[in-house]
């Protein structure tokens, strides 16, 4: 009788401890912890960016008129030249030659045609007295007219010669920053060669791609054209002088959906040189009562934007949401979102649509003063 009621006794203790496991692992789990913020309402600068490069407004490649070997370099390489200042000397000895023989052969022109003027001269009084014929007088005259035009022609030929042994001097056709020289002293050079290039860079081109609904809002909006523009150098420093956009080019790129948009700085002392990095900033609108969250809010999936929004009770709802301008750490909401509505910014993944979360309250985020950027 011992033995078997400590095996009933046994049997029962199995069972009440069976049941009591079956009853825990029914027990539910408690809601995920999340992290929640308040959206906020504010007015906020829309600040957009663009990656350019620095440009001379004008540039003026050096290339000699005239035939020879170079003789001389006559400029300090990346110095400020000032126009009609002297680069380059061609050796003119050719020019010379060329001169002279022009010269000499206007001479000679000039002297027949003196020749033929006395001979029209003498020969009017003997046709008049019939002493000759007028077809002699006539062949006088025309005589003349040709060595007058033969003159005409051989003072041109001067003039070009003249011009040509000029040319054997080079300058500068503008005032700006002499590039490096691409010929070199004993060099044979033409008119195809370049010797330098010469840029005007005060003020200073900002190339830059802007994409096609930034132009059409260009175009549309005075605002937009009328708007100052802020340099940021490659080492982070911004330049010290506001731009404007100049001109925009004649067309879209099809393959990058872009124009190629001009701005134009200041640049006192020629800091800025051709081919730098350039970030070109432009505070393009301010918008009014925009509602913001924080970049960490919003989850995208497959080009779609979600947020997850923490009602009174404590259920999270998963929103698909329209995201606007990135401003800073915040994104601005275009449609989906209220002002003062709980989402989540930390432990999105744990959540699930109409179910219970316990939620914790993040720091708030202060975003900037419109107009501060």
């Amino acid at each position: 009788m011992k033995q078997f009621a400590f095996v009933v006794l046994l049997f029962l203790s199995i069972a009440v401890a069976g049941c009591g496991k079956s009853e825990a692992a029914k027990t539910p789990p408690p809601p995920p912890g999340v992290v929640v913020t308040e959206a906020i309402r504010h007015d906020e600068a829309i600040t957009r960016e663009w990656i350019g490069t620095t440009e001379g407004d004008v540039n003026a490649e050096i290339r000699p008129k005239a035939d020879g070997f170079l003789l001389r370099r006559a400029y300090v390489e990346g110095s400020y030249v000032r126009a009609g200042d002297l680069l380059f000397v061609i050796d003119p000895r050719q020019a010379e030659v060329q001169l002279r023989q022009s010269q000499a052969n206007l001479a000679q022109a000039e002297a027949a045609l003196a020749k033929a003027k006395r001979d029209v001269e003498r020969y009017e009084p003997l046709a008049a007295q019939k002493a000759i014929s007028q077809q002699e007088l006539d062949n006088a005259r025309s005589a003349r007219d040709a060595a007058g035009a033969n003159v005409g022609a051989l003072r041109a030929a001067v003039e070009q010669t003249r011009l040509t042994l000029s040319w054997t001097r080079v300058t500068s056709p503008i005032a700006g920053i002499a590039g490096i020289a691409q010929a070199q002293v004993g060099n044979l050079v033409s008119p195809q060669s370049v010797l330098a290039t010469v840029s005007r860079v005060d003020p200073i081109r900002v190339s830059f791609p802007m994409s096609e609904q930034e132009y059409l809002q260009y175009q549309n909006e005075p605002a937009m054209r009328a708007v100052e523009l802020e340099l940021v150098l490659s080492d982070g420093r911004k330049h010290p002088q506001k731009g404007r956009i100049a001109l925009a080019g004649r067309d879209v790129n099809i393959k990058t959906g872009t124009i190629t948009m001009i701005g134009l700085f200041p640049n006192p002392g020629n800091q800025l040189r051709p081919g730098q990095f350039a970030k070109v900033r432009a505070v393009t609108e301010v918008r009014r009562n925009a509602i913001l969250v924080p970049q960490r809010a919003v989850n995208e999936l497959q080009g779609i934007e979600q947020i997850a929004v923490i009602g009174a009770d404590n259920n999270a709802e998963v929103r698909t949401v329209k995201v606007g301008q990135r401003i800073g750490t915040m994104w601005i909401i275009e449609e989906g979102l209220s002002e003062g509505e709980r989402v989540v910014v930390e432990g999105f993944s744990r959540v699930k649509n109409g179910a219970p979360v316990t939620p914790s309250e993040a720091p708030a985020v202060i975003p900037a003063v419109a107009g501060a950027r």
